[in-house]
């Protein structure tokens, strides 16, 4: 069993204490752990971006686009019960969808952004600022083109998981944000998790979500930014998810028992996390070589880019899998070494990820 080395250890606590103290990263969680044991949540910085408010235990972060990856979760566990195949196209439960020569594209290209669906809706912004609902936002994906044939090349979308989450609705009755509460939130015992958090939750939690460090597009936005009460209770399949490092912990100890919870009961297959967590490029001939070799995907998982230090670091293992968020947080789980890392932060991180690279880094290297 791995064990850690509390000196190495120290080292990311101190990297992390540090870049609260001098108001580089207002905010920051760090934990560590492996299937059976959990090192932290430690928490540095301030609830407000000026520094004025101590940060609360258990702190809520909106952590960004690591909401993908759970969303994919949920599609796999349709793929599960005979309900989906990666093969479905997405006409076959949203006809609209079909419109400026989107009719081959797959449950697969969605989950592996090889669709040809752009990262946001060209009016993304104008919806935001008019707080629109997210079925605004799908209606306009609906009339996008494709940049390229589905499965010829590789390009980041958030877009496709609006899509994916409308067909899980489609297929069981129930809506993403309840889909998800049911059948992987309450099971594993993530009480302070949401995505679209209804009223009574939102007032319950806000005073423990610390506010996101914001870009000056961002700044510009106050009804709609990531700070804004509509943005947080929006729930956004791409983005939205609001939790805590010790929630998010619970499913990378369950991921890392091959999908079982503490008590025994099993959420996803071995079968079904190995398909989620293996190359998925490999096997679509038409996607560029250095795509396929090079920059892994996996069902909704970003797995290690070897060559790209960026957000993960450099020393993980090739079977390594997990995802950044823009607000400046990291999800990895590590099943050859055995041990998950979390950072959740409210530094937006992008494109580099200055700040998780060199935790991951020490994280990793506290693992022995």
């Amino acid at each position: 069993m791995p064990t850690l080395d509390p000196q190495r250890w120290q080292v990311a606590l101190d990297l992390a204490a540090a870049w609260a103290d001098d108001g580089r990263v207002p905010a920051i969680t760090l934990a560590t752990g492996t299937a059976d044991r959990l090192h932290g949540p430690v928490s540095f910085g301030s609830l407000t971006v000026d520094g004025h408010a101590p940060l609360p235990p258990r702190p809520i972060y909106l952590v960004a686009s690591i909401t993908k990856p759970i969303v994919a979760l949920g599609v796999l566990k349709l793929l599960e019960r005979g309900l989906a195949t990666l093969g479905d196209r997405v006409v076959d439960y949203l006809p609209e969808f079909g419109k400026q020569g989107k009719y081959g594209v797959e449950l697969r290209h969605l989950l592996t952004h090889t669709s040809g669906l752009p990262d946001m809706v060209p009016s993304n912004l104008e919806l935001r600022k008019a707080n629109a609902p997210l079925v605004r936002f799908l209606h306009e994906i609906y009339t996008l083109p494709l940049a390229f044939p589905p499965g010829r090349a590789v390009q980041y979308q958030s877009t496709g998981f609006l899509v994916l989450a409308e067909i899980l609705q489609q297929i069981t009755g129930r809506s993403c944000r309840e889909f998800l509460r049911q059948e992987i939130f309450e099971p594993l015992g993530m009480v302070d998790t949401a995505l679209g958090a209804p009223d009574d939750w939102f007032d319950a939690h806000i005073a423990r979500i610390p506010e996101v460090r914001l870009e000056t597009e961002q700044r510009l936005g106050k009804p709609w930014n990531w700070n804004s009460r509509y943005w947080r209770q929006l729930g956004a399949p791409w983005g939205g998810l609001l939790t805590t490092a010790e929630d998010l912990a619970a499913l990378a100890q369950c991921l890392l028992r091959g999908g079982d919870t503490t008590s025994g009961q099993s959420l996803w297959s071995p079968a079904a996390l190995n398909a989620a967590t293996t190359n998925q490029l490999a096997a679509l001939r038409d996607i560029p070589e250095e795509e396929r070799r090079c920059r892994p995907w996996g069902l909704g998982w970003r797995l290690n880019w070897p060559a790209h230090s960026a957000n993960f670091g450099d020393l993980l293992s090739h079977r390594t899998y997990g995802h950044w968020g823009a607000t400046g947080t990291l999800l990895w789980i590590d099943p050859e070494r055995c041990t998950f890392a979390i950072v959740l932060s409210t530094q937006p991180q992008e494109p580099t990820g200055f700040f998780l690279a060199r935790l991951s880094n020490a994280i990793a290297a506290a693992w022995k």
